[in-house]
């Protein structure tokens, strides 16, 4: 939270034209990521979750890609939300190749 009250006082003292940078600088940012889905070090070697839980999206594509219907992985995981499931796929979509690479690895591990 201290690191939000500094970027606030920063960002009062720039000028227009500097906070316009700054604002396109974090929509560029903030472009790369999908809600709900999150990556963290330490948190299963890295690999794209469901937040709040250690889902990992490459377990969800893979049970989708071996016949599983949604409402079955939903209640498979409890903890899961449609929500979760649309944004796993989204994910996915968008990183076609890091999931596809994630299944194979865990297929051969």
């Amino acid at each position: 939270m201290q690191a939000i009250q500094e970027a606030i006082q920063l960002i009062g003292k720039l000028t227009q034209a500097e906070k316009a940078q700054v604002l396109q600088w974090v929509a560029q940012d903030l472009g790369q990521t999908f809600p709900g889905i999150e990556r963290r070090e330490g948190v299963l070697g890295g690999s794209a979750c469901v937040v709040r839980t250690r889902i990992p999206v490459w377990l969800l594509v893979q049970a989708r890609k071996s016949g599983t219907s949604d409402a079955a992985i939903l209640g498979a995981y409890p903890s899961l939300r449609a929500e979760d499931i649309a944004n796993a796929w989204n994910y996915y979509y968008s990183h076609r190749q890091e999931i596809d690479k994630a299944i194979l690895e865990n297929e051969a591990a």
